[in-house]
């Protein structure tokens, strides 16, 4: 089954995982910190039904972020943004807490905690993960003011990654870039690799093209395929794939829970996302 990498903070930064299981979205497995090498990606957070969750998103203009839309849809009032590298190292996490959790932050909450508001828009073509031919996992949030200070990225042109296909894609690098978590052995207990909650950081690797369709671009995410660093993991849901600098696919869904095997990413160079973006941005 596809595992969900959208993260529920409200358990994520306590300390636990919520490890979803229901179809789709993804932390960097492998890699590096990421430090000031994508200013423009950032954290975001929000309320749901389900709880409190963390994706990952890319400033694209001064006022809007792109990210996957099961990042978006069913947001509860406003969304959190920050783009700082580092967020944690280690408990308490520094976010703060909606006054009413049913209803989600206000912009007054998020601002006064020292962050960036916005509003969560979703795709309306948004399958939720049941059609693969009309996945459309695209969602923006739209910034209450401005970004100063922070170059947007450029979402690629239309068909842009039709150039990779094979057989140029399994030897074309991506860059992939989120706050998701990181997994290594535990320090105590089963020495298994798993999800880790902390240090919560924005971090970055390389991952090998594995297929591309009309909507999903695929990459092979194992740290063992030493022809990339690794790949995303819970947390990395929304978060940018780059290639020759243009932000061209946000991350998805994953197939595995420890995060190393094969990643799915929305295409963000196809017509049905590129003329909603217009519309909304």
């Amino acid at each position: 089954m596809r595992n969900i990498r959208r993260t529920l903070a409200a358990l994520a930064l306590t300390g636990a995982t919520l490890v979803a299981t229901a179809q789709p979205a993804a932390a960097i497995t492998g890699g590096e910190p990421d430090g000031n090498r994508h200013p423009n990606v950032g954290l975001i957070l929000f309320y749901s039904a389900e709880g409190r969750f963390r994706c990952s998103a890319t400033l694209v203009t001064p006022t809007v972020l792109a990210t996957a839309a099961h990042c978006t849809d069913g947001t509860l009032g406003k969304t959190l943004v920050t783009f700082d590298s580092v967020i944690a190292e280690a408990p308490p996490s520094p976010f703060p807490v909606a006054a009413d959790p049913s209803a989600g932050y206000t912009s007054a909450e998020i601002t006064a905690a020292g962050y960036l508001a916005g509003t969560a828009l979703t795709h309306p073509e948004y399958s939720d993960f049941t059609d693969l031919r009309n996945w459309n996992d695209f969602g923006v949030v739209v910034l209450d003011k401005p970004v100063t200070g922070i170059a947007p990225a450029t979402i690629a042109p239309e068909g842009y990654l039709d150039q990779v296909a094979q057989p140029a894609l399994n030897s074309t690098l991506f860059d992939v870039v989120g706050y998701g978590t990181e997994v290594r052995k535990p320090e105590s207990g089963p020495q298994k690799p798993q999800p880790m909650s902390y240090p919560l950081i924005r971090r970055y690797t390389t991952s090998p093209g594995q297929k591309l369709t009309p909507q999903i671009l695929q990459l092979n995410g194992t740290v063992n395929d030493t022809r990339g660093g690794g790949g995303t993991c819970f947390g990395d849901s929304g978060g940018p794939v780059f290639l020759d600098g243009y932000l061209v696919a946000v991350t998805s869904y994953g197939y595995t829970q420890n995060c190393r095997y094969l990643g799915g990413y929305q295409r963000v160079d196809i017509p049905v996302v590129q003329d909603w973006f217009a519309s909304v941005s």
